[in-house]
């Protein structure tokens, strides 16, 4: 069957399980995998963004033909108006069904049939590299790893991006291995041949958290120009490939300081050793703690210095996570929807906390109690004192005086009358 037929079958049932099925009578189509391979490997990329959709009758194009233009595109043999001009020409050679259904998807990166690369492995194992970077697990959840000498840092509050430099040029990718298009003055900082065969890993931040987010996948005319990557770890191409690396985290460390200042848009994060078997590294990472909380950090990552860089979940990457504690006055009460109607689903509360105005909407932290308690006695509690719990005070989009907290939960009532108890 050809390829794009299997594509239209595929999208002729959004059942999972029919998918599956699909794929696995057509899983020996060399050419349906093949194209499946060079569309769904995020490390495989093509370097063009606009690819035309056919409303001509070409005669057909030999897939031998098409994978010599998508080599050229990934080896970057081909670029620019030359590359925009041979896709164009492959599109008014093309029949209809057999670009704008297979070829354009494979260039576009996306199938556009509800499958992946998950799916299809899950047919046939290791059919499909998937793609993998390091992630950490939660510090407070693993006390006892927290030992010996670390390198700490700040966790900063951006996007994950994991920069990969081939062939000269720098691809920017989320940490899911989404491609990320919209931030290239950091690719072309990046696009260089002495970084050729580089993964750079970091954070992209912004002084605007809010509408870094908003522009991270608008289809167009965003706006990153003073966006700048913070970079923390840095590993050759090929160990990133096959999932872990050679160096420790000390001695990435040291490489990362090589890129130091060498960028206006890349940015290397500063970074502490401590010594948790002593006093005075204890002593250090307490202030470390607080000087993030202050400084409006998400937290600290915690990296043992020999641990390497492995593409997974592990315990080489721990991440502490601060919080505050804001008292602030109930000014009204909003009622739930769904289980939660005719009870309590959040409390209005706003004062002043820190020298900040606040004024934010609390719903997570109650139990089913509280919001039956405290839907029957909404009098009592206009005006109470509620203690709320948040990772970090932000500063509001529609107000530039009022402030609001991310993530708040309901801790606790103050100030209540000797025996009243809600």
């Amino acid at each position: 069957m050809d390829p794009w037929h299997i594509i239209q079958e595929l999208e002729s049932n959004n059942s999972s399980l029919f998918k599956q099925d699909v794929i696995k009578q057509n899983i020996d189509n060399a050419e349906f995998v093949k194209g499946a391979k060079y569309c769904l490997d995020p490390l495989v990329t093509f370097g063009v963004k606009d690819i035309p959709v056919s409303d001509t009758r070409g005669d057909g194009i030999s897939s031998a033909k098409f994978y010599d233009l998508a080599d050229k595109l990934v080896s970057r043999e081909l670029t620019g108006h030359a590359a925009r001009d041979a896709i164009q020409e492959l599109c008014d050679t093309a029949c209809i069904d057999e670009w704008n259904d297979w070829y354009r998807r494979i260039l576009i990166k996306d199938l556009r049939c509800g499958t992946g690369a998950k799916l299809i492995n899950k047919v046939q194992k290791d059919t499909i590299p998937l793609f993998g970077c390091m992630l950490a697990h939660d510090g407070a959840k693993h006390p006892k790893k927290i030992t010996g000498e670390c390198i700490i840092e700040y966790k900063y509050d951006g996007v994950r991006v994991i920069a990969i430099v081939q062939n000269g040029s720098a691809t920017l990718y989320s940490r899911n291995g989404k491609l990320l298009s919209n931030f290239p003055h950091i690719e072309e900082a990046l696009s260089k041949p002495e970084y050729n065969d580089t993964v750079f890993d970091g954070e992209v931040m912004s002084d605007d958290f809010q509408s870094l987010m908003k522009q991270v996948h608008r289809k167009s005319g965003a706006q990153t120009q003073d966006a700048y990557l913070a970079l923390f770890d840095v590993l050759p191409l090929d160990e990133f490939q096959s999932g872990e690396s050679s160096a420790n985290s000390m001695q990435r460390k040291l490489h990362l300081e090589e890129y130091r200042d060498k960028e206006d848009c890349i940015k290397v994060v500063d970074y502490w050793v401590v010594n948790f078997d002593k006093e005075e590294g204890q002593a250090l990472f307490n202030d470390l703690n607080k000087t993030a909380l202050d400084k409006g950090y998400e937290g600290l990552m915690i990296k043992p210095t020999h641990e390497i860089y492995k593409c997974k979940r592990s315990h080489a990457w721990l991440k502490i996570k601060p919080f505050i504690e804001v008292t602030l006055k109930v000014v009204a009460l909003e009622e739930g929807t769904g289980k939660n109607e005719g009870l309590l689903g959040a409390l209005v509360v706003e004062g002043e906390d820190d020298g900040k105005f606040f004024h934010l909407n609390v719903g997570s932290g109650l139990t089913d109690e509280n919001r039956e308690q405290i839907w029957a006695n909404q009098d009592a509690v206009i005006g109470q004192l509620v203690e709320i719990r948040a990772d970090a005070a932000t500063q509001s989009q529609d107000a530039e005086d009022t402030w609001s907290l991310r993530f708040p939960r309901f801790k606790t009532f103050r100030g209540f009358e000797l025996g009243e108890k809600l």
